[in-house]
């Protein structure tokens, strides 16, 4: 299964669609009684069992620009950093023995494509794939994580390393937060969708470019924490909620470990993909 927000309401995308040029119906017209996409996450198994009737005799094709975040009203959002070995490599960091675990704040959330501003300071790429729990709960065993997550998206972690590095310790949570710094999407698509597809939800390759070069590609099979271990290592804390988000980390290929290091500005064009899932597009604007 999959779904987006379009125009703020809940979108059934049709099975097997294009993901650069899905087809879908608006859940509520269809008979879903809510259109709201992120109250869908408090009943995921009541809407699952629903899709599950639902036909696709007469979808519209979706507009990707119209597309909001899956997510627009994430009640907590997770950062995973260190997450892959050759991303913390190039960072100078040994391997973490347990996630490296910051918060990013909910406003900064957007679509998966559009204009994003800048900010003051070095803006840099992390290309991610993103979790979204169905199911919450505390203290959730690692065999039972894909149990717990909805669905799996694409993310960009977008960071301001001057405001992330101003003062000791690391801001994280500020850094990565400015308007439209954590672009999702283009839909959220069920780990069993992506099997059906012949895709395997724990090895998805996924990369980015900037103004058409390559510059991240890794495949998430070589993450250190996988999607279940955090669902498990965060649970084992905190409470996880419907519609909670989870940055699961980004490969090597950030623009910081660059020599010089490169940072995006304004005019550039940065493409995000991952398969099964689709693609993200953002222009960045003036800071001013």
């Amino acid at each position: 299964m999959r779904i987006a927000n379009l125009d703020g309401r809940l979108v059934l995308l049709e099975p097997g669609a294009d993901p650069d040029e899905p087809r879908g119906i608006d859940a509520a017209g269809a008979g879903w009684p809510d259109p709201d996409p992120q109250a869908v996450y408090a009943r995921w198994d009541e809407f699952r069992a629903w899709a599950a009737t639902v036909s696709f005799t007469d979808t519209a094709r979706v507009d990707l620009a119209a597309l909001g975040p899956v997510t627009p009203r994430p009640p907590q959002v997770f950062g995973i950093g260190l997450n892959y070995r050759d991303h913390a490599a190039e960072s100078g960091f040994a391997l973490p023995t347990d996630p490296v675990v910051f918060t990013k704040y909910p406003s900064s959330f957007t679509g998966p494509v559009g204009d994003i501003r800048l900010s003051p300071g070095n803006v840099d790429w992390e290309v991610e794939l993103v979790a979204v729990i169905g199911a919450g709960g505390h203290g959730i065993a690692e065999a039972d994580g894909w149990d717990h997550v909805a669905g799996l998206t694409l993310g960009q972690d977008l960071s301001d390393r001057v405001t992330q590095f101003a003062a000791p310790p690391a801001q994280f949570g500020m850094g990565k937060s400015y308007p439209g710094f954590s672009p999702v999407g283009p839909a959220l698509v069920t780990a069993d969708e992506l099997r059906g597809d012949g895709l395997d939800p724990d090895d998805l390759e996924l990369g980015c470019r900037v103004n058409g070069e390559s510059v991240q590609k890794g495949r998430t099979s070589a993450m250190i924490f996988s999607v279940p271990a955090l669902v498990a290592k965060l649970s084992a804390v905190v409470t996880l909620l419907p519609g909670d988000v989870v940055f699961t980390g980004t490969p090597s290929g950030i623009g910081a470990s660059m020599t010089p290091p490169r940072f995006l500005a304004e005019g550039d064009e940065l493409v995000s993909w991952c398969t099964g899932i689709g693609g993200l597009r953002q222009r960045f604007v003036s800071a001013r």
